[in-house]
């Protein structure tokens, strides 16, 4: 069963528009800092792995952002960028000194940006929540 359930998310992942992958990615990041906030994983190994998973995935997102064909308007491009060179920081700050309250926002963001890249996919509908 389990390879079954991995077989449909590889095949899922090639069928994803990059938005909605997008979406996901950012989803998982915030699964994987809520459930250290909410002490399902609380052992340093776990939050390392968090933290890293959300940093790398910052990091991917911002070199594509900053792509010049990136075709997103200047002004997102620079929101975005500053959302992720804060997130970074926060990641770094928060694997040297560890507090809950440093990765709450994190969470936060991740699931607006992964809300709005699942809104804007399809203009003039309204606008769902992230679970």
């Amino acid at each position: 069963m389990h390879s079954a359930m991995q077989a449909y998310a590889r095949t899922a992942q090639k069928t994803a528009s990059p938005r909605e992958l997008e979406s996901q990615l950012l989803l998982r990041a915030a699964s994987k800092l809520q459930a250290v906030c909410d002490g399902r994983v609380s052992d340093a190994g776990g939050i390392a792995e968090a933290l890293i998973y959300t940093r790398r995935l910052w990091a991917v997102l911002l070199s594509s952002i900053t792509r010049p064909d990136n075709p997103l308007p200047v002004e997102i491009k620079q929101n975005l960028a500053n959302l992720g060179g804060f997130i970074i920081k926060r990641t770094l700050s928060a694997e040297v000194v560890f507090a809950v309250e440093k990765i709450e926002p994190l969470i936060a963001l991740n699931r607006e940006i992964a809300a709005g890249l699942r809104d804007s996919a399809t203009p003039g509908e309204p606008v769902q929540q992230a679970s």
